[in-house]
Protein backbone atom coordinates (compact mmCIF):
# COMPACT_ATOMS: atom_id res chain seq x y z
CA UNK A 1 0.00 0.00 0.00
CA UNK A 2 1.58 3.19 -0.74
CA UNK A 3 1.98 6.00 2.41
CA UNK A 4 -1.34 7.70 2.85
CA UNK A 5 -1.03 11.33 3.65
CA UNK A 6 -4.46 13.54 5.28
CA UNK A 7 -4.68 16.95 3.88
CA UNK A 8 -6.37 19.64 5.65
CA UNK A 9 -8.06 22.26 3.17
CA UNK A 10 -10.46 25.18 3.44
CA UNK A 11 -12.88 23.09 5.29
CA UNK A 12 -10.16 23.20 8.31
CA UNK A 13 -11.28 27.03 8.68
CA UNK A 14 -14.95 26.53 9.20
CA UNK A 15 -14.23 24.03 11.83
CA UNK A 16 -12.61 26.35 14.09
CA UNK A 17 -11.78 26.44 17.19
CA UNK A 18 -11.17 22.69 17.21
CA UNK A 19 -8.82 22.64 14.45
CA UNK A 20 -6.96 25.25 16.24
CA UNK A 21 -4.85 22.32 18.21
CA UNK A 22 -5.19 19.61 15.53
CA UNK A 23 -5.38 18.62 11.77
CA UNK A 24 -9.04 17.66 10.96
CA UNK A 25 -8.26 14.34 10.42
CA UNK A 26 -7.57 14.01 14.41
CA UNK A 27 -11.22 15.14 14.91
CA UNK A 28 -13.38 11.90 16.04
CA UNK A 29 -17.08 11.54 15.53
CA UNK A 30 -18.16 7.57 15.53
CA UNK A 31 -16.30 5.84 17.81
CA UNK A 32 -13.12 6.46 15.99
CA UNK A 33 -10.83 9.79 14.26
CA UNK A 34 -10.97 9.97 10.85
CA UNK A 35 -6.99 8.91 10.88
CA UNK A 36 -7.82 6.02 12.99
CA UNK A 37 -10.51 4.71 10.43
CA UNK A 38 -8.90 5.17 7.31
CA UNK A 39 -6.22 3.24 9.34
CA UNK A 40 -8.60 0.52 10.13
CA UNK A 41 -10.12 0.73 6.28
CA UNK A 42 -6.54 0.56 4.43
CA UNK A 43 -4.84 -1.89 7.06
CA UNK A 44 -1.60 0.58 7.40
CA UNK A 45 -0.24 1.15 11.01
CA UNK A 46 1.27 5.24 9.93
CA UNK A 47 -1.10 7.68 8.33
CA UNK A 48 0.41 11.58 8.66
CA UNK A 49 -1.11 14.96 7.87
CA UNK A 50 -0.73 17.66 5.77
CA UNK A 51 -1.93 20.82 8.34
CA UNK A 52 -0.86 24.14 9.41
CA UNK A 53 2.74 25.21 9.67
CA UNK A 54 2.70 25.40 14.01
CA UNK A 55 0.96 22.20 13.93
CA UNK A 56 3.83 20.53 12.57
CA UNK A 57 5.63 19.39 15.34
CA UNK A 58 3.07 17.59 17.17
CA UNK A 59 1.88 16.29 13.32
CA UNK A 60 5.00 15.83 11.75
CA UNK A 61 4.74 14.71 8.12
CA UNK A 62 5.86 11.42 6.57
CA UNK A 63 6.67 11.75 2.31
CA UNK A 64 7.57 8.65 0.30
CA UNK A 65 8.04 8.08 -3.08
CA UNK A 66 4.27 6.71 -3.38
CA UNK A 67 1.57 8.66 -1.74
CA UNK A 68 -2.10 8.89 -1.59
CA UNK A 69 -3.17 12.23 -0.46
CA UNK A 70 -6.69 12.19 0.92
CA UNK A 71 -8.69 14.56 2.38
CA UNK A 72 -8.75 14.98 5.74
CA UNK A 73 -12.71 15.52 5.94
CA UNK A 74 -13.70 12.64 4.49
CA UNK A 75 -14.75 9.73 6.50
CA UNK A 76 -14.17 6.25 4.23
CA UNK A 77 -16.59 3.77 3.02
CA UNK A 78 -15.96 0.59 1.54
CA UNK A 79 -16.90 1.99 -1.95
CA UNK A 80 -14.59 5.21 -1.81
CA UNK A 81 -11.66 2.88 0.11
CA UNK A 82 -11.91 0.52 -2.90
CA UNK A 83 -11.46 3.29 -5.59
CA UNK A 84 -9.14 4.97 -4.03
CA UNK A 85 -6.70 1.10 -3.76
CA UNK A 86 -7.20 1.14 -7.23
CA UNK A 87 -5.70 4.86 -7.97
CA UNK A 88 -2.70 4.79 -10.37
CA UNK A 89 -0.35 6.99 -10.11
CA UNK A 90 -1.00 10.80 -11.54
CA UNK A 91 -4.99 10.08 -10.73
CA UNK A 92 -7.05 11.75 -8.41
CA UNK A 93 -10.87 11.49 -7.23
CA UNK A 94 -12.97 14.91 -7.07
CA UNK A 95 -16.45 15.16 -6.17
CA UNK A 96 -18.18 18.75 -7.52
CA UNK A 97 -14.28 19.84 -8.48
CA UNK A 98 -13.04 19.49 -4.89
CA UNK A 99 -10.54 16.80 -4.23
CA UNK A 100 -11.09 13.72 -2.64
CA UNK A 101 -7.73 11.90 -3.32
CA UNK A 102 -4.78 11.55 -5.28
CA UNK A 103 -1.85 9.79 -5.87
CA UNK A 104 1.25 11.60 -6.27
CA UNK A 105 5.09 10.75 -6.46
CA UNK A 106 7.59 12.61 -4.19
CA UNK A 107 8.35 15.65 -6.45
CA UNK A 108 4.56 16.12 -7.37
CA UNK A 109 4.33 15.74 -3.63
CA UNK A 110 6.59 18.58 -2.94
CA UNK A 111 5.22 21.06 -5.61
CA UNK A 112 1.55 20.41 -3.54
CA UNK A 113 2.86 21.29 -0.26
CA UNK A 114 4.80 24.27 -1.86
CA UNK A 115 1.87 25.51 -3.70
CA UNK A 116 3.20 25.14 -6.63
CA UNK A 117 1.70 24.17 -9.81
CA UNK A 118 2.07 20.29 -10.99
CA UNK A 119 1.31 18.31 -13.76
CA UNK A 120 -2.39 17.89 -14.83
CA UNK A 121 -4.06 14.58 -12.74
CA UNK A 122 -6.47 12.29 -14.41
CA UNK A 123 -9.74 13.02 -12.91
CA UNK A 124 -12.82 10.82 -12.16
CA UNK A 125 -15.98 11.70 -10.24
CA UNK A 126 -17.08 10.20 -7.15
CA UNK A 127 -20.43 11.82 -7.52
CA UNK A 128 -22.41 8.38 -6.90
CA UNK A 129 -20.54 7.22 -4.14
CA UNK A 130 -21.47 7.22 -0.90
CA UNK A 131 -19.45 8.71 2.25
CA UNK A 132 -19.48 10.60 4.81
CA UNK A 133 -17.84 14.44 4.98
CA UNK A 134 -17.66 17.39 8.00
CA UNK A 135 -17.72 20.40 6.54
CA UNK A 136 -19.41 22.52 9.32
CA UNK A 137 -19.11 22.11 13.29
CA UNK A 138 -22.04 20.66 13.63
CA UNK A 139 -21.66 18.11 11.28
CA UNK A 140 -19.70 16.53 14.13
CA UNK A 141 -22.91 15.59 16.10
CA UNK A 142 -25.10 15.76 13.22
CA UNK A 143 -23.59 12.46 11.33
CA UNK A 144 -22.48 11.28 14.42
CA UNK A 145 -25.13 8.31 14.49
CA UNK A 146 -24.06 7.06 11.20
CA UNK A 147 -20.30 7.27 12.33
CA UNK A 148 -21.00 4.86 15.21
CA UNK A 149 -22.83 2.52 13.18
CA UNK A 150 -20.16 2.21 10.13
CA UNK A 151 -17.29 2.25 13.01
CA UNK A 152 -19.18 -0.60 15.33
CA UNK A 153 -19.77 -3.02 12.39
CA UNK A 154 -16.02 -2.41 10.99
CA UNK A 155 -14.45 -2.62 14.90
CA UNK A 156 -16.81 -5.98 16.00
CA UNK A 157 -17.03 -7.50 12.60
CA UNK A 158 -16.11 -11.33 13.10
CA UNK A 159 -15.70 -10.77 16.54
CA UNK A 160 -17.23 -11.26 19.78
CA UNK A 161 -18.40 -9.19 22.60
CA UNK A 162 -16.73 -9.62 25.76
CA UNK A 163 -19.78 -11.34 28.45
CA UNK A 164 -22.51 -8.46 29.58
CA UNK A 165 -23.02 -8.74 33.41
CA UNK A 166 -26.60 -10.57 34.65
CA UNK A 167 -26.83 -7.10 36.83
CA UNK A 168 -27.35 -5.11 33.67
CA UNK A 169 -31.05 -4.45 32.00
CA UNK A 170 -30.18 -4.89 28.07
CA UNK A 171 -32.60 -4.24 25.14
CA UNK A 172 -31.23 -5.82 21.73
CA UNK A 173 -27.98 -7.50 23.08
CA UNK A 174 -26.61 -8.19 19.60
CA UNK A 175 -26.43 -4.55 19.09
CA UNK A 176 -23.99 -4.52 22.48
CA UNK A 177 -20.14 -5.00 21.98
CA UNK A 178 -17.92 -4.58 25.61
CA UNK A 179 -14.01 -4.82 24.44
CA UNK A 180 -11.77 -7.11 27.36
CA UNK A 181 -11.51 -5.04 30.69
CA UNK A 182 -14.40 -2.64 30.55
CA UNK A 183 -17.14 -2.85 33.47
CA UNK A 184 -20.57 -2.71 33.16
CA UNK A 185 -22.53 -3.07 36.48
CA UNK A 186 -26.63 -2.19 36.93
CA UNK A 187 -26.85 -0.27 34.13
CA UNK A 188 -29.81 -0.10 31.62
CA UNK A 189 -28.35 -0.73 28.29
CA UNK A 190 -31.09 0.07 25.05
CA UNK A 191 -29.32 -0.67 21.45
CA UNK A 192 -32.81 -0.87 19.82
CA UNK A 193 -32.36 2.67 18.09
CA UNK A 194 -28.45 2.07 17.64
CA UNK A 195 -25.26 -0.10 18.62
CA UNK A 196 -23.55 0.53 22.12
CA UNK A 197 -20.04 0.18 22.30
CA UNK A 198 -17.97 0.17 25.08
CA UNK A 199 -14.43 0.56 24.88
CA UNK A 200 -11.40 -1.14 26.59
CA UNK A 201 -11.30 -0.53 30.39
CA UNK A 202 -14.02 1.60 30.02
CA UNK A 203 -16.79 1.46 33.21
CA UNK A 204 -19.81 2.05 33.46
CA UNK A 205 -21.11 2.69 36.91
CA UNK A 206 -24.49 1.52 38.67
CA UNK A 207 -27.78 2.99 37.69
CA UNK A 208 -26.62 4.68 34.30
CA UNK A 209 -29.34 4.80 31.51
CA UNK A 210 -28.32 4.17 28.04
CA UNK A 211 -29.82 4.10 24.64
CA UNK A 212 -28.07 3.61 21.34
CA UNK A 213 -26.55 4.30 19.54
CA UNK A 214 -23.06 5.21 22.04
CA UNK A 215 -19.60 4.64 21.88
CA UNK A 216 -17.65 4.60 25.28
CA UNK A 217 -13.93 5.00 24.55
CA UNK A 218 -11.41 3.26 25.93
CA UNK A 219 -10.80 4.19 29.39
CA UNK A 220 -13.53 6.71 29.71
CA UNK A 221 -16.72 6.66 32.28
CA UNK A 222 -20.47 6.91 32.90
CA UNK A 223 -20.80 7.77 36.00
CA UNK A 224 -23.70 6.56 38.63
CA UNK A 225 -27.24 7.77 37.17
CA UNK A 226 -26.32 9.28 34.19
CA UNK A 227 -28.95 9.77 31.18
CA UNK A 228 -27.58 9.61 27.84
CA UNK A 229 -29.41 9.21 24.76
CA UNK A 230 -27.73 8.23 20.98
CA UNK A 231 -26.04 9.13 19.38
CA UNK A 232 -23.28 9.99 21.89
CA UNK A 233 -19.52 9.80 21.89
CA UNK A 234 -17.64 9.84 24.89
CA UNK A 235 -13.95 9.61 23.99
CA UNK A 236 -10.52 7.86 25.76
CA UNK A 237 -10.12 8.94 29.44
CA UNK A 238 -13.59 10.92 29.49
CA UNK A 239 -16.09 10.99 31.97
CA UNK A 240 -19.29 11.77 31.62
CA UNK A 241 -22.49 12.40 34.18
CA UNK A 242 -26.16 13.61 34.46
CA UNK A 243 -28.00 14.21 31.39
CA UNK A 244 -26.39 14.07 27.78
CA UNK A 245 -27.79 13.67 24.50
CA UNK A 246 -26.42 13.52 20.85
CA UNK A 247 -23.19 14.98 22.11
CA UNK A 248 -19.20 13.99 20.99
CA UNK A 249 -16.27 14.59 23.62
CA UNK A 250 -13.06 14.24 21.84
CA UNK A 251 -10.90 12.74 24.91
CA UNK A 252 -10.13 13.83 28.26
CA UNK A 253 -12.86 15.81 28.94
CA UNK A 254 -15.53 15.67 31.69
CA UNK A 255 -18.87 16.30 32.13
CA UNK A 256 -19.01 14.68 35.47
CA UNK A 257 -21.89 16.24 37.00
CA UNK A 258 -25.42 17.07 36.89
CA UNK A 259 -26.57 19.24 34.25
CA UNK A 260 -27.47 18.88 30.85
CA UNK A 261 -25.53 18.80 27.06
CA UNK A 262 -26.79 18.21 24.22
CA UNK A 263 -25.93 18.91 20.33
CA UNK A 264 -22.50 19.59 21.50
CA UNK A 265 -19.05 19.11 20.99
CA UNK A 266 -16.25 19.25 23.10
CA UNK A 267 -12.56 19.20 22.44
CA UNK A 268 -9.84 18.01 24.64
CA UNK A 269 -9.04 18.69 28.23
CA UNK A 270 -12.03 20.44 28.92
CA UNK A 271 -14.30 20.74 32.04
CA UNK A 272 -18.11 20.99 32.89
CA UNK A 273 -18.57 22.25 36.34
CA UNK A 274 -21.21 20.72 38.32
CA UNK A 275 -24.92 22.23 37.06
CA UNK A 276 -23.40 23.12 33.87
CA UNK A 277 -26.45 23.47 31.58
CA UNK A 278 -26.44 24.24 27.81
CA UNK A 279 -29.64 25.17 25.60
CA UNK A 280 -30.05 23.59 22.27
CA UNK A 281 -33.20 24.80 21.01
CA UNK A 282 -34.40 28.50 21.26
CA UNK A 283 -37.97 29.45 22.53
CA UNK A 284 -38.97 30.33 19.30
CA UNK A 285 -38.27 27.20 17.80
CA UNK A 286 -36.02 29.12 15.26
CA UNK A 287 -33.23 27.64 13.21
CA UNK A 288 -29.56 28.47 15.16
CA UNK A 289 -26.87 30.34 13.82
CA UNK A 290 -23.55 29.56 14.86
CA UNK A 291 -20.30 31.68 14.69
CA UNK A 292 -17.99 30.89 11.90
CA UNK A 293 -14.35 31.66 12.01
CA UNK A 294 -13.28 32.76 8.84
CA UNK A 295 -16.30 34.96 7.91
CA UNK A 296 -16.10 36.41 11.43
CA UNK A 297 -20.12 36.27 11.87
CA UNK A 298 -22.61 34.11 12.85
CA UNK A 299 -23.92 31.56 10.20
CA UNK A 300 -27.11 29.99 9.72
CA UNK A 301 -26.75 26.12 10.34
CA UNK A 302 -30.22 24.94 9.06
CA UNK A 303 -30.70 23.10 12.74
CA UNK A 304 -33.26 23.50 15.14
CA UNK A 305 -30.85 21.81 17.73
CA UNK A 306 -27.39 22.98 18.47
CA UNK A 307 -25.67 23.27 21.70
CA UNK A 308 -22.19 24.34 22.74
CA UNK A 309 -18.58 23.81 20.79
CA UNK A 310 -16.15 24.34 22.90
CA UNK A 311 -12.64 24.11 21.85
CA UNK A 312 -9.44 22.27 23.72
CA UNK A 313 -8.33 23.10 27.38
CA UNK A 314 -11.57 25.38 28.15
CA UNK A 315 -13.32 25.22 31.14
CA UNK A 316 -16.74 26.32 32.72
CA UNK A 317 -17.49 27.05 36.42
CA UNK A 318 -20.14 25.31 38.31
CA UNK A 319 -24.35 26.58 37.13
CA UNK A 320 -22.82 27.83 34.28
CA UNK A 321 -25.66 28.52 31.58
CA UNK A 322 -24.68 28.28 28.03
CA UNK A 323 -27.14 29.73 25.33
CA UNK A 324 -28.16 27.69 22.15
CA UNK A 325 -25.44 28.12 19.75
CA UNK A 326 -22.56 28.86 21.97
CA UNK A 327 -18.75 28.61 20.54
CA UNK A 328 -16.18 28.54 23.28
CA UNK A 329 -12.72 28.93 22.20
CA UNK A 330 -9.43 27.33 22.85
CA UNK A 331 -7.86 27.43 26.77
CA UNK A 332 -10.83 29.63 27.96
CA UNK A 333 -12.23 30.03 31.34
CA UNK A 334 -16.06 30.73 31.58
CA UNK A 335 -17.99 31.48 35.06
CA UNK A 336 -20.31 33.48 36.85
CA UNK A 337 -24.38 34.11 36.78
CA UNK A 338 -26.65 35.20 33.48
CA UNK A 339 -25.95 33.73 29.94
CA UNK A 340 -22.34 34.50 28.42
CA UNK A 341 -22.11 35.67 25.09
CA UNK A 342 -22.71 33.07 21.96
CA UNK A 343 -18.95 33.82 21.31
CA UNK A 344 -15.89 33.43 23.59
CA UNK A 345 -12.76 33.78 22.26
CA UNK A 346 -9.77 32.06 23.26
CA UNK A 347 -7.83 32.63 26.16
CA UNK A 348 -10.70 34.53 27.83
CA UNK A 349 -11.26 34.96 31.35
CA UNK A 350 -15.37 35.92 32.53
CA UNK A 351 -19.11 35.57 31.42
CA UNK A 352 -21.75 37.61 31.38
CA UNK A 353 -20.74 39.72 33.93
CA UNK A 354 -17.68 40.70 31.70
CA UNK A 355 -14.39 39.44 29.60
CA UNK A 356 -10.99 39.81 29.99
CA UNK A 357 -7.80 38.30 28.49
CA UNK A 358 -6.87 34.94 30.06
CA UNK A 359 -2.69 35.19 30.16
CA UNK A 360 -1.14 32.47 29.39
CA UNK A 361 1.07 31.77 31.79
CA UNK A 362 -1.92 31.13 34.37
CA UNK A 363 -3.57 29.23 31.26
CA UNK A 364 -0.56 26.89 31.00
CA UNK A 365 -0.09 26.55 34.72
CA UNK A 366 -3.64 24.80 34.78
CA UNK A 367 -2.88 23.13 31.28
CA UNK A 368 -0.13 21.48 33.08
CA UNK A 369 -1.39 20.52 36.25
CA UNK A 370 -4.75 18.88 34.49
CA UNK A 371 -2.44 17.12 31.83
CA UNK A 372 0.34 15.81 34.69
CA UNK A 373 -2.89 14.06 36.32
CA UNK A 374 -3.03 11.93 33.71
CA UNK A 375 0.64 11.26 33.52
CA UNK A 376 1.03 13.18 30.37
CA UNK A 377 3.81 15.89 29.90
CA UNK A 378 2.99 19.73 29.08
CA UNK A 379 5.92 20.13 26.63
CA UNK A 380 7.03 22.50 24.97
CA UNK A 381 5.66 21.43 21.67
CA UNK A 382 1.84 21.57 23.40
CA UNK A 383 3.22 25.26 24.84
CA UNK A 384 4.08 26.91 21.49
CA UNK A 385 0.78 25.60 19.85
CA UNK A 386 -1.31 27.47 22.37
CA UNK A 387 1.32 30.46 21.85
CA UNK A 388 0.65 30.38 18.50
CA UNK A 389 -3.08 30.15 18.98
CA UNK A 390 -3.23 33.33 21.60
CA UNK A 391 -1.34 35.04 18.84
CA UNK A 392 -4.22 34.41 15.89
CA UNK A 393 -6.79 35.04 18.06
CA UNK A 394 -5.93 38.32 19.63
CA UNK A 395 -8.22 39.66 16.52
CA UNK A 396 -11.14 38.21 18.51
CA UNK A 397 -10.70 39.69 22.21
CA UNK A 398 -12.10 43.00 21.03
CA UNK A 399 -11.17 44.18 24.27
CA UNK A 400 -7.54 44.16 23.85
CA UNK A 401 -7.66 46.59 21.11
Amino acid sequence: MPNIILFDDDVREHLLPLTFTRPVGELRVGILTIKEKWQHHLRVDTISHITQDYLVDKFPIHIEEDNIVINGSVLPSPELVQLIQELSPNEALLKDGELIATRLDEHQFEHLINNEEIEELGGFDVVDTPFLKINNLWDIFRINGEAIQEDFNLLTKNRISAPISKSNQVIAPENVFIEEGATVECAILNATKGPIFIGKNATVMEGAMIRGAFALCDHATVKMGAKIYGPTTVGPHSKVGGEVSNSVLMAYSNKGHEGYLGNSVLGEWCNLGADTNTSNLKNNYANIKLWDYPSERFVPTGLQFCGLIMGDHSKAGINTMFNTGTVVGVSSNVFGPGYPRNFIPSFTWGGAQGLKTYKTDKAFDTAEKIMTRRKIDFDEVEKKILEKIFELTSVNRSWET
